[in-house]
This record gives C-alpha cells, sequence and structure tokens, in this order.
C-alpha cells in the first residue's frame, strides 16, 4: 500500500474518531490556521503540552519563518521535532529528515511538495513529496515522535541534517555557527544517537539561549549504508544519508526523542513510552488526548464558529511544553539537572502574552496543570533567582519586559490550587520584584519612581506600566499571607506609573532622570525597543496608556472623569494617524484606530467600555474583532497567536466574559458570540452559558443572569463558574 493512501486513512481516521457516541470535535480544529500572514503557527503532528512536535519545515532564517512553516512555500526542506508555536521569534526546529528514493530532486535534498496532499489535524501531519519519490506521514506521543515514510522507487533513503534549527535573524552565518559542540555515535545498525550544544534565539547580535540538545533516532530497518554529507565543512553537526534495503512501495518508521539532560534519557523516552511500532496507536492515543482537552468546553454554533472555536482551543493546548524526560529529570536555567516536583517541567511560556488570558483560562479548563506548571515556575526561581521571563528548553531568553511570571504565580496561589507552597511561591515573587537583574533595575526604579528614558534607553514608559501590574499582584498575596508591610510597598509602588501620565496629553509619556517629558514627543510613533529604540514595547502612547488593569478608577479619575474616560477610549478605536519608527514594527497587527489586537497590550481595553458601563460599546467591539480577525482560513489570524494568547482571548470572549484584572478572581462581562457552551470541570461539575435570541442583528446584551438571579455590577467571579453556575444573556437590538 503506498503512503498516499495510508496518509488519507489516518487523516480521515482523525475525522472519525469518536468518544461516548459524540461526534469528533477533532474536524473542527484547524492546525493550518495562523500559517499565512503573520500567525506564525504551524501544522505539526502535536500531543497537548507535550515536548515532541515532528512537522515540516519549509523555510528558514527569516522572521516569517519563525515556526518552520509557511503555507504559500512551494518547496519542503524536511520534517523538525519541534516548534513554537505562534511566536515572534524563532528556535527549536532541531534535527530535520527527509526522505528520498533513487536519486533526490535537488542536492539539497528538497524538494515540491503535493499541496493538495497536506493532511493536517490534532496530533498527524502527512504529505507527498513527488520530487522526491516518497510519502510521508507522522504523530507522536508526549516525549517521542514517529514517522511512517513511503518510497515508490528503489534506493530508500532518509537525509538526516543534525545541524538543523530554526534561525529567525542572523541569515546563513548564524545558522552555520549555531552548534557550539556536537557528539554522534553509533548505537548499532538501527540506533544513532548524539549530544550537542547549541545557541538560539538571537537578537541583536547577542545569544540569548545556549541549549543542550540530545537526541536518539531508532529505525525499524537496519541501515546498509551511511554516508556523511560533507557539504560545508564549518557546521559541527553532523548531516547524514541512510540507506536501507527497502522494496518500492514498502515503508520505513523512524522514532525520534529529544532530552534536555542526555542521549541516554532520550532512548529511554523511545523505549519506555513507545517500545513497539504501532503508528496507529501512537496517533490514537494523540488524538485521544486531544478529544479530552478540545472537549472540556462543548458549544453550539455553525460549523463557521466552531472551526473558530476549536481551533482556538487546540492552538491554546499546544504549550507550554513538558521538557522533563519519562524519568522527570530536566536541565535547569543553571544548566545543572533536576528532578522536576511533579515529574512535569513546563517551558516554552511567552508570559508577557499568556498572562493576560490564556493562564487564567487554564486555571478553568485545564486545572491539573496549574499546580505543576507554577512548580516548574518556582524551580526555575530556585536555579536563576527569580521567575521566569520567558524561558524556553529550561533556559532564560530574556525576551519582552516585566516579570509576568508573578501574575501567574499570583492568581494560582490566591485561587488556593493545591500542591503550591504559597510561602515559597511568596518568596519567589518578592525577590523577582526587589532583586536586580536583566530588565529589571530596581534600584532606579525606587529612586525615581518610574523608568527614566536616559537611565534606561529603551522601553522606559512600558517597563513602568508593566512593572506596576506585577507589584500589584505582589501586593495582594503578600495581604493574602499577612505580610503588610510588604502589602503597603507593593500596593505602593503599584502606583508608580501614575508619574508618567502626562497633564497636557493625558497620555503616557516618557521622563528622564531630571524629571523632564520626552521631547519632542510623537504619541502615534509605533517603536519596538529591540530594534530601534524608544519608551514604548511594540507600541506607543496610546495603547500604552491604557495598559493598566489594576487601577481603573484612578485613571478615569485623572483622565477627568467617566465621561472623559470614554470620550479618550473612543479616541483610541478611530485615530488612524500613524507613525512608524525605523525598527520592525511587523508585530503591531489587527488595528482598529490605535488599537492592535494583533498584539497583546491592547487586549483587554474593549471591556473597560463595559466598567464604565457601556457595555453596547463593547459588544460592537468584540463582534469587529471577531468578524476583522479571526477566521478559520490560513490567513485568518491577525498577529502571532503568540503560544495560545489570541486564541485564549478568542474563548473568552466567545463565552462572553474576559480576565481584564487577572488575580482579581473576577472577569468583565462583554457580548457572547455562541449560543451557548458548556464547560466541564472537575468533579462533574459543569458551568453553563447561554445567549438567548442571539443574532446578527441581535448582538447587545440587554440583560445577564447567573443561576436565575440578575447581575447588575457586570461580573461574574472564578468561584461561581466553577460551582458549575448558569450564565444566561438576553440578546437583542440596541
Amino acid at each position: 500500500m503506498k503512503i498516499r493512501t495510508a496518509v488519507l486513512l489516518v487523516a480521515a481516521s482523525a475525522l472519525a474518531f469518536s468518544c461516548g457516541g459524540r461526534k469528533s470535535l477533532l474536524q473542527y480544529a484547524d492546525p493550518f490556521v495562523g500559517t499565512a500572514y503573520t500567525g506564525h503557527t504551524s501544522p505539526a503532528a502535536a500531543f497537548p503540552f507535550g515536548n515532541m512536535q515532528p512537522g515540516p519545515q519549509t523555510g528558514n532564517l527569516d522572521w516569517e519563518h519563525c515556526s518552520g512553516y509557511v503555507c504559500e512555500d512551494t518547496l519542503m526542506w524536511g520534517f523538525t521535532q519541534n516548534k513554537m508555536s505562534g511566536t515572534g521569534v524563532g528556535d527549536l526546529g532541531d534535527i530535520l529528515m527527509m526522505p528520498f528514493a533513487g536519486t533526490p530532486e535537488r542536492p539539497d535534498y528538497k524538494c515540491v511538495f503535493d499541496k493538495a496532499s497536506e493532511k493536517a489535524s490534532p496530533g498527524f501531519y502527512g504529505v507527498s513529496l513527488p520530487g522526491n519519490k516518497a510519502r510521508a506521514a507522522m504523530t507522536c506521543s508526549p516525549h517521542v515522535a514517529i514517522y511512517e515514510f513511503a518510497f515508490d522507487a528503489p534506493g530508500a533513503s532518509l537525509y538526516v541534517d543534525y545541524q538543523n534549527a530554526i534561525v529567525a535573524t542572523g541569515g546563513y552565518e548564524r545558522f552555520q555557527g549555531r552548534v557550539l559542540s556536537s557528539e554522534y555515535r553509533k548505537v548499532d545498525d538501527r540506533t544513532f544517537a548524539g549530544d550537542m550544544r547549541t545557541t538560539g534565539w538571537e537578537d541583536k547580535g547577542v545569544n540569548y539561549i545556549e541549549r543542550d540538545v540530545h537526541y536518539a533516532v531508532v529505525f525499524d530497518h537496519p541501515v546498509v549504508e551511511e554516508i556523511d554529507v560533507k557539504d560545508d565543512p564549518s557546521m559541527k553537526a553532523p548531516r547524514r544519508v541512510y540507506k536501507f534495503d527497502i522494496a518500492p512501495g514498502g515503508k520505513l518508521l523512524v522514532k525520534v526523542s529529544i532530552s534536555s539532560v542526555s542521549s541516554e534519557n532520550a532512548l529511554e523516552n523511545i523505549n519506555r513510552e513507545m517500545p513497539g511500532w504501532d503508528f496507529g496507536g501512537t496517533l490514537a492515543k494523540a488524538q485521544a488526548a486531544w478529544e479530552d482537552v478540545l472537549g472540556r468546553i462543548s458549544i453550539e454554533g455553525s460549523d463557521f464558529q466552531k472551526r473558530n472555536f476549536y481551533t482556538s482551543m487546540y492552538h491554546l493546548f499546544l504549550q507550554p511544553n513538558d521538557i522533563a524526560d519519562v524519568n522527570g529529570q530536566y536541565r535547569g536555567a543553571d544548566d545543572a539537572v533536576a528532578t522536576a516536583k511533579d515529574g512535569k517541567y513546563y517551558s516554552t511560556l511567552s508570559l508577557w502574552d499568556t498572562f493576560r488570558a490564556a493562564h487564567p483560562l487554564y486555571t478553568i479548563v485545564a486545572p491539573e496543570m496549574v499546580a505543576p506548571l507554577v512548580n516548574s515556575m518556582l524551580e526555575h526561581c530556585d536555579a536563576q533567582g527569580y521567575l521566569p521571563i520567558w524561558p524556553l528548553w529550561g533556559q532564560e531568553s530574556f525576551c519582552m519586559i516585566g516579570n509576568h511570571g508573578v501574575p501567574v504565580v499570583v492568581e494560582a496561589c490566591l485561587k488556593k490550587f493545591p500542591g503550591i507552597d504559597r510561602e515559597r511561591a511568596y518568596e519567589a515573587v518578592k525577590k523577582s520584584l526587589t532583586v536586580n537583574h536583566k530588565n529589571s533595575d530596581w534600584d532606579i526604579y525606587d529612586k525615581f519612581g518610574y523608568y527614566p528614558f536616559d537611565l534606561v534607553k529603551v522601553e522606559s514608559a512600558s517597563r513602568t506600566m508593566e512593572t506596576g501590574y506585577d507589584d500589584y499582584c505582589a501586593a495582594l498575596l503578600a495581604k493574602e499571607l499577612g505580610k503588610e508591610d510588604d502589602y503597603e510597598f507593593f500596593m505602593a509602588r503599584s502606583h508608580n506609573y501614575r508619574n508618567l501620565l502626562d497633564p497636557e496629553s493625558l497620555l503616557i509619556r516618557g521622563r528622564d532622570s531630571e524629571g523632564n517629558w520626552r521631547t519632542p514627543f510623537d504619541k502615534f510613533q509605533i517603536s519596538h525597543a529591540s530594534t530601534h529604540g524608544g519608551d514604548y514595547t511594540e507600541g506607543n502612547a496610546w495603547q500604552y496608556t491604557f495598559h493598566m488593569q489594576q487601577d481603573f478608577d484612578w485613571m478615569v479619575g485623572a483622565l477627568g472623569g467617566a465621561d472623559a474616560f470614554a470620550t479618550k477610549l473612543d479616541s483610541l478605536f478611530v485615530l488612524t494617524d500613524t507613525s512608524e519608527a525605523e525598527g520592525f514594527t511587523g508585530d503591531v497587527t489587527g488595528l482598529v484606530g490605535q488599537y492592535a489586537h494583533g498584539n497583546e497590550p491592547s487586549h483587554h481595553v474593549i471591556y473597560f467600555y463595559t466598567m464604565l458601563g457601556k457595555p453596547w460599546k463593547a459588544a460592537e467591539l468584540v463582534r469587529k474583532v471577531f468578524d476583522d480577525f479571526y477566521k478559520p482560513v490560513r490567513d485568518g489570524l491577525c498577529g502571532n497567536d503568540d503560544c495560545g494568547q489570541m486564541s485564549a482571548w478568542y474563548i473568552f470572549s466567545a463565552l462572553g466574559f474576559y480576565p481584564v484584572n487577572t488575580v482579581s478572581g473576577e472577569f468583565v462581562i462583554g457580548a457572547p458570540q455562541i449560543p451557548q457552551a458548556v464547560v466541564n470541570l472537575p468533579g462533574g461539575k459543569k458551568f453553563t452559558m447561554k445567549a438567548h435570541g442571539l443574532s446578527p442583528e441581535n448582538k447587545y446584551v440587554k440583560g445577564v443572569r447567573i443561576n436565575g438571579e440578575p447581575v447588575t455590577d457586570w461580573c461574574i467571579s472564578y468561584d461561581e463558574i466553577m460551582s458549575g453556575c448558569t450564565l444566561e444573556f438576553e440578546m437583542g437590538k440596541l
């Protein structure tokens, strides 16, 4: 049987899968959504929160290929073992494999692929490679990828590039130097293993991350010939062609595991987690795992709505990734090997993005992972001295600003998740916000009450704003634990951003160490500090003025009261003036006036209208964002999905509420976009949302009830949701 048939069969099985008689939800989750424009997603096979994500690489060496794949590409470079979903920086993409029969179509083993044959569903990817006379299908368990390659001509071979990884900046020269050291060995005629020290996550010529990549590759056929491909002697990792005695129409199965600890651990991952060669059985387990997590929310709606909703759920569960091996070991931020407290160690934490909605959503739909996640962050703090900022592969990248591990840890503690030592957690929070580290200059901050732009050359205003929220979170946890002095300190410091509110423009504006305002001041100029400098992070003064999540009432008063604040907020959504700095601004997308839905600091702002008593304006804008920026097609996302944050915004907003202040225990009510949803909670409880009369014309909320009682404060609490209440909306015209 040719693998073209096999690919179609396994892809079809993903749609036919059923659970308890319920129609499979896998058919609605489309891994191709976000693979065009700036979504930066990948259609790779994956397991929820798993470490391995085998899938296609169609390009490299530029920002567009942060995930390794862009759907418009015509050449297949090969298949790699791990991915980053929706990020704005490229990394991972380790160990590229490419099958071919006879002589490859091109000397670099790339080939034109049959786009019509591409199939992807949760847990599966497959494609036909006519140029190489081969077919490919892949799936995975949490720690092991398994491939099925088939060959349509004699000379079955597999090219494996151990040097490969995604390099978004620095070009080919950067790619050449990414492997610092490499050891490779043949274990037997079917098993190969190795150890590499690599660099990645490059920014402005500084290599922030060094990774230990240890691997094991096992074939179900013996290698009859191994050829060293010496096309670039400057590269330290091997490139090999393995030849097999496989007749035309036959297939080769390959298992791969990658460990941060050792190649022995990688081989143990394979032997313990996938001892056999059951491709179909592995796929079925991956599908069942995806069916479970997608089914944690059941919705009613059109096929279009279900495709949007369940694709968002799919993206939500792609990361963070558990990088602990099957024996619980991982390599931490101090480069030492440790054993995870819960047997899991989560990394790939895009905290600048995901603290806003993804992590609050995990506390509802994935509560079992919250304590292991927080304990992973505390272990990270033990290793490096402060909570993670943007960790990848257990190492710190220092990407973005703020210390947004703080709100994630505090939220879990205030929600009283079991299995977390709250005193230990608080000490980690306090250290992170008082002991200097990169981009956290607390001596300067405490001296001036803000970050002066002459002393802190980039992102001074944004860093001040975002630090204010972290301080607020720390204050709440201090109060919860009876630490009154710390509460007073952090709560007072959470107001520091007020020192940057310019009384003339009523916008957040940079100041120097003498107290002088930034002059000249272009309030529309969008800057991306890592490429240009400036006072704002991937944004401008308009966007960052509304960043505050913790001090809404004060800001309303400071801007002149509710009516004046509403006018200012209206201006945010209608002013179309633009002024770009010289640096890269590709992340600032999905614009409605100055509001940038494609970039996370804007995500809560629409819900300020509800808090002002103008919920109809929130309803208008939520509907506009849904209609314009979320479509279940390949270019359907208006910006990087950023490890599930864009998707989490969609899920919350579809349900009709959003965590404006993530540690408050309350969600601000907006306007639901689907007629009904049931969230399946622990202990058999169910939270139900019903939007009576919802239609394109009836998009406004006329009334809200919780368990039949009218809601007047336009909020629903976390405790109410987790108790299994019913939230009902009466929809109508304005």
